[in-house]
């Protein structure tokens, strides 16, 4: 019998190890000296990752694997099936060096959530290796017995991965299959279902969705719903999305300033400000406070729409709450002023966009000036109230417009 080598520390152990350029022969000191010396962990985890790039060399990092003291880490997992993915191989070699360590091998090491969803992860991020996703999420999800919470996180990881793709009928196919394994989804699950049909324009798919939800009693999620007023909103199914606004309280969603503004945008585009006005008083009854976008786009679509009195009515009710509108907002009203010959009220709309220390765009100049050079009546008086009547003139666009 040989006699056992003389002890080294694990320090001594570890330099000769990583400074060793085969990593076989760096395996053969770490066998020799084991009956005398305990490795680091540091030393093994070099050890492994080397072993474990080359494909002749894996046998052995598996086999080093399993004689370890205690079963390794996530943090020592990780890296090495993530190295064995990078071997240029046919995805078959890690599925199958996966399946030797945690199922089928002796000594199955335990599966740590962390390990499955970051290796999910990587395999889904590219899409040669996505159905190696799709085989290793239900080989998992069939032999091993794991946590419906960890079933559900990495569902829901594949299906986003498949919706980002542009592969809904594959989310849809993940999702369905939740049900078969009687785990159920969570709103996360529904919010990125919808979001993918809507993208794809299966903007009725994704409402039935937001129904089922409220059948199952998952608290809904407000993001998934402006998803679908959105979709709503651009394929012109304006009476569908007031509709699912009015809806949602009934679903125990209060509607927010997002929604709502959603909505108003919408109408407004397609020329309907009247309506969005409606929506805007809705505001009011539940208590949801407009903001500086949902009275910028109102203005807008009045005034596009010609009724300049009324988009005076909102923006002197905007800065009458505190609120600086864009000089856009502002430019809006001057001009349609100006194309109706009011030459007055766009003079006084500039003196109070100057008060309130909003620079005005070089076309709002433009179209004051040019109406009251069409007019030589007014146009001294114009233009005095312009350089030295800033106060007055905010003063009397509130009073008349309040009138």
């Amino acid at each position: 019998m040989l006699p056992s080598p003389p002890p080294i520390s694990p320090a001594r152990l570890h330099k000769l190890v990583t400074s060793q350029q085969d990593p076989l022969l760096a395996l053969e000191l770490v066998t020799v000296t084991s009956p005398t010396t305990t490795p680091h962990p540091s030393t093994l985890h070099s050890l492994l990752l080397r072993l474990a790039r080359r494909r002749d060399h894996l046998p052995h990092a598996l086999a080093l694997l399993r004689r370890l003291p205690s079963p390794p880490s996530p943090r020592l997992l990780l890296p090495i099936l993530l190295a064995v993915l990078r071997l240029r191989r046919p995805p078959q070699l890690f599925l199958s060096t996966f399946n030797s360590l945690f199922v089928s091998g002796p000594s199955p090491l335990p599966l740590h959530p962390q390990v499955l969803l970051r290796l999910l992860g990587v395999l889904s991020s590219t899409a040669s290796h996505f159905p190696s996703a799709l085989h290793l999420l239900r080989f998992v999800s069939s032999r091993l017995p794991l946590p419906a919470p960890l079933v559900l996180a990495a569902h829901n990881l594949l299906i986003d991965a498949a919706a980002r793709s542009g592969h809904v009928a594959v989310s849809l196919s993940l999702f369905h299959r939740l049900r078969s394994l009687h785990v159920s989804p969570d709103a996360d699950t529904y919010r990125i279902l919808t979001q993918s049909l809507c993208r794809k324009a299966q903007v009725r798919t994704a409402a039935t969705l937001l129904d089922e939800m409220l059948h199952r009693g998952i608290p809904a999620d407000p993001l998934a719903y402006t998803t679908v007023l959105n979709a709503l909103c651009r394929k012109k199914q304006l009476r569908e999305a007031y509709r699912l606004l009015c809806l949602m309280r009934g679903r125990g969603v209060s509607p927010d300033i997002v929604h709502y503004n959603t909505v108003i945008l919408g109408m407004c585009r397609e020329g309907r400000p009247l309506d969005a006005c409606k929506v805007f008083g809705d505001m009011a009854e539940i208590g949801c406070t407009p903001n500086a976008a949902t009275y910028a786009t109102l203005v807008n679509g009045l005034c596009v729409s010609g009724l300049y009195e009324k988009a005076e009515a909102y923006l002197v009710d905007m800065v009458g709450k505190g609120l600086v509108p864009h000089f856009s907002v502002f430019h809006s009203v001057i001009k349609g002023c100006c194309a109706v010959g009011k030459v007055d009220e766009a003079a006084q709309v500039m003196s109070w966009m100057l008060d309130l220390g909003v620079i005005p765009h070089v076309e709002s100049w433009s179209s004051v000036i040019r109406c009251v050079c069409t007019d030589e009546d007014c146009i001294e008086a114009v233009l005095l109230q312009l350089v030295t009547g800033r106060r007055l003139g905010s003063s009397t666009i509130s009073s008349n417009t309040l009138k």
